[in-house]
This record gives C-alpha cells, sequence and structure tokens, in this order.
C-alpha cells in the first residue's frame, strides 16, 4: 500500500521485530523518518541497519517504555533531533500467559505494566508535544483477545481491552487539539511465535477465521499506514480488527 509519508516522523514502540518492525518498514518504504524504540539495543541497532541497507531513514533508540522519566527524556530528545513527532505507534507488548487461579501477581502486573501503562506513558509524553503542533496521531496496537477474551491469557485481555477503552478516552480528549486516536487489534498473525507451530494447530486456528488463514505483519502495517495518513483525516477513536473476520459482530 502507497501513502506519501514523506517529511512525517514517526515514532514506534518495540519496533525491532515481528509486527514492531513490519510496521517500521512500511513507513520507511513510503519515506517517512522512522524512529525506532526497543529494550533490547543489539536487536535496533539490527532494524536500524536492515532499514537503513535498503535506503531508508531510520533512526534506532534504547527505551523502556515502563520509564516515565526515561521516556519523556527520549522524547524530548527525538523533538530536539527531529523537531516533531507526526505519529506515535505504541506496539510494545509482552505475554505472560497463565490460567487466573495459577496466575503469579507478577505475571499480571508485568503485562498491564509494560502493555498498558507504556502505552500510557508514551502517549501522554507524545501528546505534551502534539498539542503544541496542534496535529498528529497514535495508533495503538491492542488485539482480539482484548476484544473477545481468552483462556490462559486474562492478564492479556485485560491489558488489551484496557488499551481499547484508553484509545477512546484519548480520542475525546484531544479531538479538539487536531489529534487523532486508534486502535488495531490484529488476530493470528504470521510471525517468528506462529512460525513454530505445527500444521495441525495452524489448521485449527484457520478452521476458525472466517477467511481460514492467518494475516501476515504487513496486513497490519497497511491499516496503520492508512490510519497515520491524510486519507483517514475523519477517523478517530475507532478499534479496528485485522483478522480474516474473527471478530466480526
Amino acid at each position: 500500500m502507497e501513502f506519501n509519508m514523506e517529511n512525517k516522523v514517526v515514532v514506534i514502540t518495540g519496533a525491532a521485530r515481528g509486527i514492531g518492525f513490519a510496521i517500521a518498514e512500511a513507513f520507511a518504504k513510503n519515506r517517512a523518518t522512522v524512529v525506532i524504540i526497543d529494550i533490547v539495543a543489539e536487536a535496533v541497532e539490527k532494524a536500524v541497519s536492515k532499514l537503513e541497507s535498503s535506503g531508508y531513514t531510520a533512526f534506532g533508540y534504547i527505551g523502556n517504555v515502563t520509564d516515565s522519566a526515561g521516556i519523556e527524556a527520549l522524547f524530548a530528545k527525538i523533538i530536539q533531533t527531529h523537531t516533531k513527532i507526526d505519529c506515535l505507534i505504541n506496539n510494545a507488548g509482552i505475554t505472560r500467559d497463565n490460567l487466573v487461579l495459577r496466575m503469579k501477581e507478577e505475571e499480571w502486573q508485568m503485562v498491564l505494566d509494560i502493555n498498558l501503562k507504556g502505552s500510557f506513558i508514551c502517549s501522554q509524553k507524545a501528546f505534551k508535544h502534539m498539542m503544541k503542533a496542534r496535529c498528529g496521531c497514535i495508533i495503538n496496537i491492542t488485539s482480539v483477545i482484548g476484544i473477545m477474551g481468552n483462556a490462559g491469557q486474562a492478564n492479556y485481555a485485560a491489558s488489551k481491552g484496557g488499551l481499547i477503552a484508553f484509545t477512546k478516552s484519548c480520542a475525546k480528549e484531544f479531538a479538539s487539539r487536531g489529534i487523532r486516536v486508534n486502535a488495531v487489534a490484529p488476530g493470528f498473525i504470521e510471525t517468528e511465535m506462529t512460525a513454530s507451530l505445527s500444521d495441525e494447530i495452524r489448521a485449527e486456528y484457520a478452521k476458525v477465521i472466517p477467511l481460514q488463514k492467518m494475516g501476515s505483519p504487513l496486513d497490519v502495517a497497511n491499516l496503520c499506514l492508512f490510519l497515520a495518513s491524510d486519507s483517514a483525516s475523519y477517523i478517530s477513536g475507532q478499534t479496528i480488527a485485522v483478522d480474516g473476520g474473527l471478530t466480526m459482530h
């Protein structure tokens, strides 16, 4: 999908690999200045190097989304270097699956901290800069699990469901400043994690998806591109699933 993102500065958390990197690559291909934030230094260097070797403009920073002071300083550095933040994509997230009766409080808290609190911290810092510019957009990467729930993933479902509610509240708070906030909810997507699944398990997954196949990271990236573009200037407060029809109502 092609959108003109020239002169747009796009900050993506958790973008050194997986869906986050696919999003970064899609924006870079569309001429955006891509800023990758991730917690693993080696992965950040590798991701930036891969984009630069393809002739794209990319920058990488080490950052922990749960560190409020650290993120504030990092965003100030991004503004100093690039003068603005046009779009923030909150993609950083983890899973720590367990049944509720067996789940440790640390497993609950860690997932809520990174997936939900991390998105709050990054959004809050980005909003301060976007409000001065009176424009910008934030895209929160949630999940179909936040819509439908899942046994063994109560912490993940709570964090992603909370992110959907957070998206709607922010969209209402910042609309008057020209800032749009939306959420993207991926379903079963082909990633390194799903690549290790057996053919039998993949076939079982496909049976419950109306389109009868798993999606690709590019499917998620393309929707993010659209939502960040001027073509989506009248869309805010929405959660759009990229799931092959899995959660249709």
